[in-house]
């Protein structure tokens, strides 16, 4: 019998840290908060040094079958005026057309049907208590009965409940930005297959991306942290976003009716967290969890990578858990250093906080394609 390994979350991360734990002899379980697959979710890259997972994993054809074909983003002014544009290839990590976008459950969704075979999942329970020796893990779960593991990895997102019972409260690892973002699915066309079109207003942007015949609205906005902030609240979050765009003109009128209307509607804050290590003993954090940091779908990459490598260095020496986990923050953690730095200029572009910032994003991305343009010809 293998090594019994213990996954919170059946998000991106945890599912492709589920299929390669399997495939490197692990008995992997992983338990779900959520009674079943999202529908919602922004889209999201795999690119850089997830594109090599994935097409390892074989599923890279499927990916390919739900790409979006979007290849530009579009800025309007509220009389639906296009005002300026960035061609998407200037976000590109250097694999071309290797890479792909696609809808973030639609991700989560392929990454988990290719180890479904191969691992037990609980949907519907979470972790509720964590005790751990030389030897082991202990866990308690809220629903299924008590069960000992080898090693325990929270890729449960920035809500992590593991990093909270290893680590401590929330409020001491994650950071708000100052911003929050809604997302909720749009099941009919809406404009251009091939663009993303994005409104703003001083330190509000509404993002409708389209996705083969149906899209995905986004609502981004600058705000100090709620009081009492419940993530799971959807009353709440609904009445955050339509109080947050209620004086929006283009075509906001009638996508807040969907949000009035929505039963999936995701919400959260836009934050970063920050740990000193990742790991404690036998118990570990990847993704999000561990770090979240990027507005521009670069996360999904970042959690592809992390729990390839995290999986390659538990299936090197499962003998020695502690050591692996180390191997493996002291491995990805550049990676995703390197990712934080690109966040200021990510807000600045997404969410210009003044009418001046707004007209400034709107000239330099007109001037961005041409000047790249101008490099590729004296490159050549």
């Amino acid at each position: 019998m293998g090594k019994k390994a213990l996954i919170s979350g059946a998000g991106v991360g945890g599912a492709t840290l589920a299929y390669w734990l399997a495939r490197n002899g692990f008995d992997v379980t992983v338990v779900e908060r959520a009674a079943g697959e999202r529908s919602s979710g922004n889209p999201v890259d795999v690119k850089g040094p997830a594109i090599e997972v994935v097409e390892k994993m074989g599923i890279m054809p499927r990916l390919r079958e739900v790409a979006s074909p979007v290849d530009r983003m579009t800025f309007v002014d509220g009389a639906g005026r296009r005002v300026a544009g960035i061609p998407l290839r200037m976000f590109q990590d250097g694999a071309g057309e290797r890479e792909v976008e696609v809808p973030r459950a639609d991700l989560a969704s392929i990454l988990l049907e290719a180890g479904r075979d191969q691992v037990e999942f609980l949907w519907g329970d979470t972790i509720t208590g964590l005790v751990q020796d030389a030897a082991g893990v202990d866990v308690t779960f809220a629903e299924a009965r008590p069960a000992r593991f080898d090693v325990v990895i929270g890729a449960d997102g920035l809500h992590s409940t593991v990093r909270r019972l290893t680590f401590g409260p929330e409020h001491a690892f994650v950071r708000h930005t100052g911003m929050y973002v809604a997302t909720l699915p749009i099941d009919a066309p809406f404009g251009d297959d091939t663009e993303v079109v994005i409104y703003n207003m001083p330190g509000r942007a509404v993002a409708v991306h389209p996705s083969k015949g149906h899209a995905i609205a986004a609502f981004m906005f600058r705000r100090g942290a709620v009081a009492d902030y419940d993530h799971r609240d959807l009353d709440s979050h609904k009445r955050l976003v339509l109080d947050a765009f209620a004086d929006g003109s283009w075509r906001l009128p009638e996508l807040l009716d969907l949000v009035r209307a929505a039963d999936d509607l995701y919400f959260d804050s836009i934050s970063r967290v920050r740990l000193p290590r990742w790991s404690s003993g036998r118990i570990g954090l990847t993704g999000d969890a561990a770090a979240a940091v990027s507005l521009f779908g670069d996360g999904s990459t970042l959690a592809i990578a992390g729990a390839y490598r995290l999986a390659e260095e538990l299936g090197r020496s499962p003998a020695d858990i502690q050591a692996a986990l180390r191997r493996y923050e002291t491995g990805h953690r550049p990676m995703v250093d390197a990712k934080r730095q690109s966040f200021r200029f990510a807000r600045a572009m997404l969410l210009p906080a003044t009418r001046s910032g707004i007209a400034l994003r709107n000239t330099t991305a007109r001037l961005v394609p041409a000047l790249a343009g101008l490099g590729r010809s004296r490159a050549a």
